[in-house]
């Protein structure tokens, strides 16, 4: 039996919910661990976490809305995943003259709870994202963006313990910004589509 548009959305919210939840406590442990360990990366991560959390509590506002306000929504979301990139990059420049090597060992370990939180949020999400058009999609493609990031912070740990430099955190950093433009990009262009779907449908033309 097909599940009722109404059971599919009652379902993403609540693991929008769930996601928000998981985002928002681990926000505070990766930010403690990132001002401790002295890492320009992890930061940015930490403020990831939090930029989910407000994802995924707009996404659970917003699903009652109509197919435009939805659309504009997603517009709004593709905004807020640059978020961190602008973050990674404040930093970044701040260090560029100078940069110092994070401690690798907390680091690590917070990488490693950060995939466990993102791996879980991306597996519920990618059950469900389908659903909430540009809104899911947004939250979908943050979660699993950030089980990439959390795999290359752990990367870029082993190189700073083999070579002792703060180089390669100023590197991720820039990767951090790259992978935040291509999913705000990915964003913008459903949420796009769901906006013509919309004028479609209430029979204006098309621009």
């Amino acid at each position: 039996m097909t599940p009722r548009p109404e059971d599919r959305l009652a379902g993403l919210r609540r693991t929008v919910l769930i996601v928000a939840i998981l985002n928002f406590a681990y926000f505070f442990v990766e930010l403690t661990v990132a001002l401790t360990a002295g890492s320009i990366s992890l930061l940015a991560d930490s403020v990831d976490f939090l930029e989910d959390t407000a994802i995924n509590l707009l996404i659970l506002v917003a699903l009652s809305w109509p197919l435009a306000r939805r659309a504009l929504m997603g517009k709004v979301m593709a905004v807020i995943i640059l978020g961190p990139a602008a973050v990674a990059a404040w930093q970044a420049v701040g260090r560029f003259s100078g940069p110092t090597a994070p401690d690798v060992g907390p680091l690590v370990l917070a990488s490693l709870g950060a995939i466990v939180v993102n791996g879980v949020s991306a597996w519920l999400l990618a059950r469900a994202h389908h659903q909430g058009g540009a809104l899911g999609r947004a939250a979908f493609l943050s979660a699993r963006n950030d089980v990439l990031v959390n795999v290359a912070i752990i990367a870029m740990g082993l190189v700073t313990a083999w070579t002792g430099s703060g180089w390669p955190d100023l590197v991720l950093g820039c990767v951090i910004i790259l992978l935040a433009l291509h999913a705000a990009h990915e964003v913008w262009e459903v949420s796009e589509e769901e906006r013509l779907a919309a004028k479609a449908a209430a029979g204006d033309q098309i621009a």
